[in-house]
């Protein structure tokens, strides 16, 4: 028996029972592994970018003859992917901006997905502006902290229709938001704090650092009346 993080547990609890998976950056192969173990799919795509980045999740299909249900393959974001293979898609562990490039490259692909569950390791207001201005669909935020830092989920699946949203919402995610999550407090409180310290460490009087402190207390003052809109 492998014990997973709480992290891959919340990823791994958006895929739908019975659905068909490719987990992309797969790295220990972890989240295949607790989607067959707990009967919520039969069908899962484990793939890296190596074949040395590909063992370890060989080792465990191997281990916990997984051979049947789990299916390992080197390749370069969705490329492993044939078409009408997998109906959900999950990229975890990436930055924003790599994400954003697997998911432009095989538009195609991503067009027919019924669900994306991406986990961004840095980049995220990158990634959300990507997903807002391209007309995708949020299905669901959400934040999870887990050894001392944040982590943010996003499950889209393509759309049409442009959401326009308020800028801050590519930085904070907007779902958690309107459900007024006692956790988002704690995220932005972070983010507060985060950006003070940045502004304490602002050395000089150049114009770029006095527009730089101007900008971050500017964005604190957006995440405070944020707080007092989810109190």
């Amino acid at each position: 028996m492998i014990n997973i993080s709480y992290r891959l547990k919340k990823i791994a609890s958006y895929v739908k029972k019975g659905a068909r998976v490719a987990d992309i950056g797969t790295d220990h192969g972890l989240v295949p592994y607790f989607l067959i173990r707990n009967n919520i799919s039969n069908f899962v795509i484990a793939s890296d970018i190596s074949k040395s980045s590909l063992k370890k999740t060989e080792d465990v299909v191997r281990d916990y003859n997984l051979e049947d249900f789990v299916y390992p393959r080197v390749g370069n974001g969705l490329d492993v992917i044939k078409k009408d293979e997998v109906d959900t898609v999950i990229i975890a562990g990436m930055g924003g901006n790599l994400i954003v490039d697997i998911l432009k490259k095989d538009i195609d692909l991503v067009k027919s997905l019924d669900m994306i569950i991406l986990q961004p390791m840095q980049g995220q207001e990158y990634l959300r502006k990507y997903l807002y201005t391209r007309g995708y669909e949020f299905l669901d935020e959400s934040i999870v902290y887990e050894d001392k830092r944040y982590f943010e989920i996003i499950v889209v699946r393509f759309g049409n229709k442009i959401h326009k949203v308020n800028e801050i919402f590519y930085k904070i995610p907007q779902i958690p938001y309107r459900r007024k999550e006692e956790i988002l407090k704690k995220f932005i409180l972070n983010e507060i704090d985060y950006n003070k310290s940045i502004i304490k460490k602002l050395e000089g009087d150049s114009e770029n650092i006095r527009n730089r402190k101007r900008n971050l207390e500017i964005l604190n003052k957006k995440y405070k009346e944020l707080l007092w809109n989810i109190k």
